[in-house]
């Protein structure tokens, strides 16, 4: 069935308004399916939409990200950002929602489940960055500083050049490969030039908020809603890999294997393809199962 109709809202909530899109699907009574990333925000997840369309499927923008603005100066927690989603869920009058979750964007998931258990049917949480619970813990999140401190002190390409390095590392991370200065930005096609703006969302704040944050795993265990944690066949090795394992691990469970990696639902978002056909059969089944 297609798309019968895109709708574009706006939502004002205490330090920001919320652009959202709600795609009307029908052919099913399943419960309104949210897909969300962070920072990353709605224009990432329209093929994924676009292969769901016999659900009402809303994405939003963070806030900060893309078309929702944020008059609130400090940096937004993933705990900010559960918030949100319930105030979204609450304006669309749409709980139990499933939720399709994304790297910052499952981490929020995580909170939203901890704190607003009623609002979730499925949370399926897609390779959470969580650099704070991984065995090399102190390691990862020196080097996710260090992203940071360069891009404050270099701008955005070479920062960018950083966040590559240390998001596609492979394995543990340890001190001295926090030490490592970041890539020539060359390397990635990127210029070194610093126009001197400092307003990249990852880069400025949800690198470190997303990977710092420690989601309260006693109240994940004990909540009524269904987690599954994915990762990517791709992704093994890497932090957000690592990170969702890790997760898995301390709510007792083991991940489930998605096609592609980091970005398998994309179909050409951004200038990436990955499997998106088999990303969301594989959505669709896990949802079914639940």
């Amino acid at each position: 069935m297609n798309l019968t109709e895109t709708t574009t809202h706006t939502l004002e909530v205490p330090g920001a308004t919320l652009a959202y899109d709600v795609r009307s699907g029908g052919g099913t009574d399943d419960p309104v399916l949210f897909l969300v990333g962070s920072p990353m925000g709605a224009a990432g997840l329209g093929t994924l939409a676009g292969h769901l369309t016999d659900r009402t499927v809303m994405t939003y923008d963070p806030r900060g990200s893309e078309r929702s603005e944020k008059t609130d100066l400090s940096r937004a927690t993933p705990d900010d950002h559960a918030e949100d989603l319930h105030r979204l869920i609450q304006q669309l009058g749409a709980g139990p929602v499933d939720l399709f979750a994304s790297s910052g964007g499952a981490v929020n998931g995580l909170a939203l489940v901890a704190s607003h258990p009623e609002d979730v049917r499925t949370l399926v949480a897609h390779e959470p960055p969580c650099a704070s619970v991984l065995p090399d813990r102190e390691a990862a999140l020196a080097a996710v500083r260090a992203v940071h401190e360069t891009y404050q002190s270099r701008g955005w390409g070479t920062g960018m050049a950083h966040f590559i390095a240390v998001a596609n590392h492979r394995g543990p991370m340890t001190d001295e490969f926090a030490r490592q200065p970041a890539p020539d930005p060359a390397m990635f096609g990127m210029t070194a030039e610093d126009d001197g703006s400092r307003t990249d969302v990852m880069l400025g704040s949800s690198l470190l908020t997303t990977t710092h944050y420690e989601p309260d795993f006693d109240a994940l265990r004990r909540t009524s809603p269904r987690i599954v944690i994915a990762a990517g066949e791709g992704s093994e090795g890497v932090m957000a890999s690592r990170g969702a394992y890790a997760v898995a691990e301390r709510l007792g469970t083991q991940p489930v294997i998605f096609p592609g990696d980091h970005g398998g639902f994309f179909g050409g978002e951004y200038g990436y393809t990955g499997e998106p056909d088999a990303f969301a059969a594989k959505l669709r089944q896990v949802l079914e199962e639940g």
